[in-house]
């Protein structure tokens, strides 16, 4: 489990550092500014850490439902070596992935201009000011891959619905309240990482809005990837003692 938390705490420090410090510098110098290349970079890395998100959280479901489903089978489905084949397999496939999209991307020509209605370099606002018939070959690429993750999803929720059933069965509370504080945190990710995205890809077109659409790329670019360490730290006792004993002196203070 914490190989798996490795690998995604790198995911999303990687999501962080492609976009915020560029955001933060054009904000702090009031520019808008980045160059051809530097867009083309930030959107493959983008992409590629986002992809590795996706990709790691189904490992990580996985990695859940066979320690608590199948538990006499863990050494062997879930031996070093394994981990470590599931990791390379996210990453490699996320990085595949990018790369696709950022060569489909970026081989159409811009003629509606060069702004771009976000604060970092993301697909659909490129296809916007594209004139390339050739875009529908991008889209195609867009669609395959939201199936790709909506696969996962589908795997994910079905996999829950197991542990779940699963959990319930245990005879003891304090199995119970260990299998779910194992699950939880990593549920809790997944339903903020996934909704987040999905409400911004598939609203209404009659619900755009230049405030809106940014409020909403922050949601699912920024705040998931931000809140994951803490999601998954709140299982630290110590931790949630330190919380607690801050806001208790906060309250007292004011």
């Amino acid at each position: 489990m914490f190989f798996f938390l490795l690998n995604l705490a790198l995911s999303d420090l990687g999501s962080i550092c492609t976009t915020v410090p560029k955001a933060m510098h054009n904000s702090l110098w009031d520019t808008r500014d980045i160059s051809y290349s530097g867009c083309a970079a930030q959107l493959l890395l983008f992409v590629f850490f986002i992809s590795a998100e996706v990709s790691l959280l189904t490992v990580m479901c996985y990695d859940r439902y066979v320690s608590i489903c199948k538990p006499l089978h863990c050494g062997t489905l879930l031996g070093s070596r394994a981990c470590a084949h599931m990791a390379a397999a996210a990453w490699a496939s996320a990085f595949l992935n990018a790369l696709l999209h950022t060569t489909n991307t970026f081989s159409l020509p811009l003629c509606h201009g060069n702004a771009l209605g976000q604060f970092f370099c993301e697909i659909p606002q490129i296809l916007k000011i594209s004139c390339s018939k050739s875009y529908l070959r991008q889209l195609g690429l867009i669609a395959v891959s939201a199936f790709l993750s909506f696969a996962c999803f589908v795997f994910m929720v079905f996999s829950y619905v197991q542990i779940f059933r699963a959990v319930l069965r245990i005879p003891s509370e304090q199995g119970r309240h260990k299998a779910f504080s194992t699950c939880l945190p990593h549920l809790a990710v997944v339903s903020l990482f996934f909704s987040t995205g999905i409400f911004y890809y598939l609203k209404p077109p009659s619900m755009s809005s230049p405030s809106l659409d940014l409020a909403l790329s922050v949601l699912y670019s920024v705040v998931p990837p931000a809140l994951n360490p803490l999601i998954h730290s709140l299982r630290n006792q110590e931790l949630k003692d330190e919380v607690r004993r801050m806001m208790t002196g906060w309250f007292q203070e004011h």
